[in-house]
């Protein structure tokens, strides 16, 4: 049977650019000729940019290998169907955190329990491992937590509810070898969660009267002892750090950034500036002027006692009156300009200068990593609208040697900031990505132009969050932040939504009963996660970017799969190719001559 004419690649391709992409895939099927245009890289050039609605000026993905398969990527390997659902906890589950090796994660919740989950069930289900209740040490519930390096131990933050209704932070350290509490650590405000500098040693937060102390404990695990507070050991705890209280911002959200020199980032994201970058580096350098505040250090509770009386007994001498001596007739606004002013002439003749060098290159006998404490905190309000970042040295990553507060001279009380960044709004949320270069911070704006007169009234706040990008290597904000995802609480009423960060993706909960996707080189949304109630958490496998969990106030938590993953889950075993006789046989009998002609043999 003759064939009929046949038509022009080029007719074929014109036809196939004004297809759907899935049309096209299909009309493949065809014949030869179909499916070769099918996969002509111009057509899924094409078909890339008008499906995803990308803007030209970006580029395909570096690592990319072709137009079509990073159309099959982002369309493919967005872990956005649900394939399980968790129900143990009782009441709003708030967050959630995998361990480095995928193995397990873990889950906070309002019901006061963290619970440890299994992801490498044969089933590929997910189930429960384990549960602890905070409930007998006064907890009001569980907030936070994170594994420590090599998986041996749990970071629990929570809420303590104290006597007259008060209520502080404390940070609870889980054993995951035999489930054990190690010990507890308090942590004031409850909102700093905590975080592992590594893996033996965590930081926590303790907040007086006109400073913010970052401590440092050692957590020696092998000895199974609860050591964290043991009065025995004065090195065993250790201020890190002390930071001026101004405005009542403190701060909140610690966590640790271990920064190396990039040569080659998990992210390329300089694309839309690449054509202006030569010619506005001089005038950025001009124009930005990091903001510097002031931190501290110190040792034991006496110390910090004696500390802040020297500086109630200068305030007096300068003729201010310490605020918690301030008559209850003072209105709060009086009482924290009272603060406020104490604070700044305290800091102005007791704080130690920044580190001058945080973005210069590495000494060379220094080593190229460098070790960043991130927070949230405030100068204008006491709503968290700034990003504070202090470098640990390596001589303070441990608590052996003398106290630190010892080796400072006694007028030194606070230390600067090394660097700010303000978001000019309310921060909500923030995360790493899995190399540390980037920072990604939830944040609601505040209106353009507004001028904070108050400290106490910060200013309304949008609904829609902001998804910022921070570079670490040069400490500045990196394209068009990302918006999708919405929050509908006013300023004082604000509530944290944890982010997560993959290699590819960057996902985040809302107040929408949402979670959502977006690809990270490209910028564009690819996915919504639906829930019943807010999505407080969600967060990726570090060993499988196409699982990924997400966490609500409707008490449960979501397992999504990839459809890529779902489709190879349910896909029949193949069964086992059958030999074919007369090749192996073939095969055998060559393999026989070539050895008979080696020994000599006809």
């Amino acid at each position: 049977m003759e064939c009929g004419p046949v038509l022009p690649d080029s007719l074929v391709l014109e036809i196939f650019l004004r297809l759907p992409h899935d049309a096209v895939l299909r009309a493949g099927l065809t014949c030869r000729q179909w499916l070769a245009v099918s996969r002509d890289e111009f057509l899924w050039k094409e078909l890339f940019y008008s499906y995803y609605r990308i803007p030209r000026s970006v580029p395909r993905h570096p690592a990319a290998v072709s137009w079509y398969r990073e159309f099959k990527r982002l369309f493919d390997c967005i872990p956005c169907v649900e394939v399980q659902t968790l129900r143990e906890h009782s009441d709003q589950v708030l967050h959630l955190a995998f361990s480095h090796r995928g193995h397990r994660f873990s889950s906070c919740s309002k019901d006061c329990t963290v619970k440890l989950w299994d992801t490498e069930r044969p089933d590929g289900n997910i189930s429960l491992v384990h549960s602890s209740s905070m409930r007998q040490f006064n907890w009001g519930y569980t907030q936070f937590s994170q594994f420590n390096a090599d998986d041996s131990l749990l970071l629990v933050s929570g809420v303590y509810l104290g006597p007259h209704h008060s209520s502080s932070g404390e940070i609870a350290v889980i054993s995951l070898e035999n489930y054990t509490l190690l010990s507890r650590v308090r942590n004031k405000p409850y909102d700093v969660f905590g975080c592992w500098l590594n893996e033996t040693h965590l930081i926590s937060g303790n907040l007086h009267w006109i400073a913010f102390q970052v401590r440092l404990h050692e957590c020696n695990y092998r000895s199974k002892c609860k050591i964290l507070m043991n009065p025995q050991n004065v090195n065993v705890v250790k201020r890190l750090f002390k930071i001026q209280n101004i405005n009542a911002s403190t701060i909140r959200t610690v966590m640790v950034a271990h920064c190396r020199r990039h040569d080659n980032p998990d992210l390329v994201l300089d694309y839309e500036a690449q054509s202006q970058a030569q010619r506005q580096k001089g005038h950025q350098q001009r124009q930005h002027q990091p903001l510097l505040f002031d931190l501290g250090t110190s040792g034991s509770e006496e110390e910090e006692e004696e500390e802040e009386e020297a500086c109630q007994r200068e305030a007096r001498c300068q003729g201010l009156s310490a605020p918690h001596h301030a008559q209850p007739t003072i209105s709060t606004l009086e009482h924290l300009e009272i603060e406020t002013h104490v604070a700044q002439m305290m800091g102005r003749a007791h704080t130690k200068a920044p580190d001058s060098n945080l973005i210069e290159p590495s000494e060379p006998g220094e080593g190229e990593d460098k070790t960043y404490l991130l927070f949230t905190t405030g100068s204008l309000t006491y709503s968290p609208h700034q990003i504070g970042i202090k470098r640990i040295k390596p001589d303070q990553m441990t608590t052996c040697g003398p106290v630190l507060g010892e080796e400072r001279s006694s007028d030194e009380f606070f230390d600067s900031l090394d660097h700010v960044i303000d978001i000019h709004g309310h921060i909500i949320g923030m995360g790493l990505s899995p190399d540390h270069r980037y920072l990604y911070v939830n944040s609601r704006a505040w209106p353009a132009g507004c001028v904070i007169s108050d400290p106490m009234s910060p200013p309304p706040i949008a609904e829609e969050i902001d998804l910022h990008v921070i570079d670490l290597k040069s400490l500045r904000e990196e394209r068009r932040s990302l918006r999708a995802h919405r929050a509908f609480t006013p300023n004082d009423e604000c509530f944290f939504i944890f982010l997560d960060v993959s290699r590819d993706f960057v996902a985040s909960g809302a107040e929408d009963k949402h979670g959502y996707i977006w690809d990270r080189h490209y910028n564009i949304c690819l996915a919504r996660l639906a829930h019943d109630d807010v999505v407080n958490s969600v967060a990726f496998s570090p060993a499988d970017q196409e699982l990924l969990l997400s966490a609500s106030d409707d008490s449960t938590i979501k397992v999504w799969r990839s459809p890529r993953m779902v489709r190879l889950a349910q896909a029949p075993a193949r069964p086992p190719r059958p030999r074919n006789l007369l090749s192996s046989w073939l095969s055998r009998n060559k393999n026989s001559t070539s050895a008979s002609s080696v020994n000599g043999k006809p």
